[in-house]
């Protein structure tokens, strides 16, 4: 798995999987779209207003947790001027 983050539009992707097929994006909400394969895979997940939707702390930072291994490390979501 893989996530990207771009802060000049604040959109993030969630990649599940690579893309080896064709996909239908379908619209969850006005501020998610699923990538999905003719067979029901998903791909990837869209996140528009990543920073909410992420739940970045009001520092603008996104903590991910590894809870197998009690690790975790931050991720600055916020351009920086």
């Amino acid at each position: 798995m893989k996530i990207t983050y771009d802060p000049r539009y604040n959109i993030a992707y969630i990649y599940l999987q690579e893309k080896t097929a064709q996909v239908e994006t379908i619209q969850v909400s006005e501020e998610m779209n699923v990538d999905i394969a003719p067979d029901g895979t998903i791909y990837g997940i869209e996140l528009l207003n990543a920073n909410q939707q992420l739940g970045a702390d009001e520092q603008g930072k996104l903590i991910v947790v590894n809870e197998a291994l009690g690790e975790s490390a931050e991720i600055k979501l916020l351009l920086q001027k």
